[in-house]
C-alpha cells in the first residue's frame, strides 16, 4: 500500500516508517524540517516538507503523493513534561486545525483510509473496570485533562464524519521506549531519578502503556483492519502505586516519595492528582483479536 505519514518525525514516526517499509509498503513522510526529511529518505522512504497549517500546499502534496492511506500522527509536544502547559495550546491547534486540513485534503485527494492518533489514557470507565472502545473520554476530569479529552473527542468526531473515507482511531497508551519521555535519560525518567513524581494518596489511578515499537506494529496492522476504534495498549494496566515504584527500581532510582492528594493538589495542581488517582486503564482485547497483535509485557514490571 502507498501510505502518507503526517508527523513522520515524531516519537512514533521513525519506528512506524521502519515497520511500514519492512512490510513492503511505499511511504511518503511529511515533516517541516529539511534535516528530518533527509533522515526519512535515509530510512528508505520519500519525504515532503509541508506545513499542516498551509491547506493548499498540503492538498497539493497529497495529490502528488497519491496515497491509498493517510496516517495522522501530528503532535506538538515538548521534550520536557514540565513544559506541557506552554505547549498545550499549540498542540491542540496542530491536531484540530492542521489535522483538519489533512483530513479534508485526504478526502479531496480520494484517499480511502485514514488512521488517526487518539488517546487510550483519558478514557472514563466504570469503577473497577477497564475502558473498552465504547468508553468515552473523560470530559469532566481535572481542567487540563478535560481539555485534552475534549481535543481527542473532537478529533474522533471528525474522523468518523465522512462516509467518503474509512476511519481508524488508534487509542494509544502512554508511549515508552526510545525517544519517549519514559526512556532512561529522558524527561519522566529523569524526574523519577530526582524523586519529583510521588505516589499520590493510594495511587489507584490506572495507567496503560505501550512500547513505541509495538504501537508501530499495531498501526501498520490497522491499515487493513475493519474501520473503527482500537485501544493500542499493553496487557499490564497498572495503578500508580505499582508501576511507579517498579519503574524507579528499573531505573536504579530512589523509591518515589509518598504524598497526600491535598499536598500534591496545592503544589502541583489538580491534573497531577488526576493522573495518579483517577485514570482508567484500557482493555486491548479488540486490538489483540482483530490485529493479531501481541504487545510485550510492560518492561519495568519484569525487573
Amino acid at each position: 500500500m502507498r501510505v502518507f505519514v503526517a508527523g513522520a518525525s515524531g516519537a512514533i514516526g521513525e519506528p512506524l516508517i521502519a515497520e511500514l517499509l519492512r512490510q513492503g509498503h511505499s511511504v511518503v513522510g511529511m515533516t517541516t524540517s529539511a534535516v528530518r526529511a533527509k533522515k526519512l529518505e535515509s530510512q528508505g522512504g520519500e519525504a515532503v516538507i509541508v506545513d499542516a497549517f498551509d491547506a493548499s500546499a498540503l492538498q497539493a502534496a497529497l495529490q502528488r503523493a497519491n496515497p491509498e492511506a493517510v496516517i495522522d500522527q501530528l503532535t506538538s509536544l515538548p521534550r520536557e513534561l514540565g513544559d506541557m502547559p506552554q505547549y498545550a495550546a499549540g498542540d491542540r491547534r496542530l491536531r484540530i486545525e492542521g489535522g483538519g486540513n489533512l483530513f479534508r485534503a485526504a478526502i479531496a485527494s480520494g484517499v480511502r483510509r485514514y488512521l488517526q492518533q487518539a488517546s487510550g489514557f483519558f478514557l472514563k470507565a466504570a469503577e473497577g473496570t477497564l475502558a473498552d472502545e465504547s468508553s468515552p473520554l473523560d470530559l469532566e476530569a481535572s481542567p487540563g485533562v478535560a481539555s485534552s479529552a475534549q481535543t481527542y473527542t473532537e478529533i474522533e468526531a471528525r474522523l468518523f464524519s465522512s462516509e467518503q473515507i474509512d476511519g481508524v482511531a488508534l487509542r494509544y497508551g502512554f508511549f515508552y521506549g526510545p525517544n519517549t519521555w519514559y526512556y532512561p535519560g529522558q524527561s519522566v525518567a529523569n524526574m523519577i531519578m530526582r524523586q519529583q513524581i510521588p505516589v499520590v494518596g493510594n495511587g489507584e489511578g490506572v495507567s496503560s502503556f505501550v512500547h513505541i515499537d509495538d504501537a508501530a506494529t499495531a498501526t501498520v496492522a490497522a491499515l487493513t483492519a475493519r474501520p473503527g476504534v482500537y485501544n493500542l495498549v499493553d496487557d499490564d494496566p497498572s495503578p500508580q502505586s505499582l508501576w511507579l515504584p517498579a519503574f524507579a527500581k528499573f531505573l536504579g532510582a530512589p523509591a518515589p516519595l509518598r504524598m497526600s492528594e491535598a499536598d500534591v493538589a496545592a503544589s502541583a495542581g489538580a491534573d497531577t492528582v488526576y493522573y495518579a488517582t483517577k485514570l482508567s486503564g484500557a482493555s486491548n482485547a479488540k486490538a489483540k483479536q482483530s490485529l493479531a497483535w501481541k504487545p510485550r509485557r510492560l518492561e519495568w514490571l519484569e525487573a
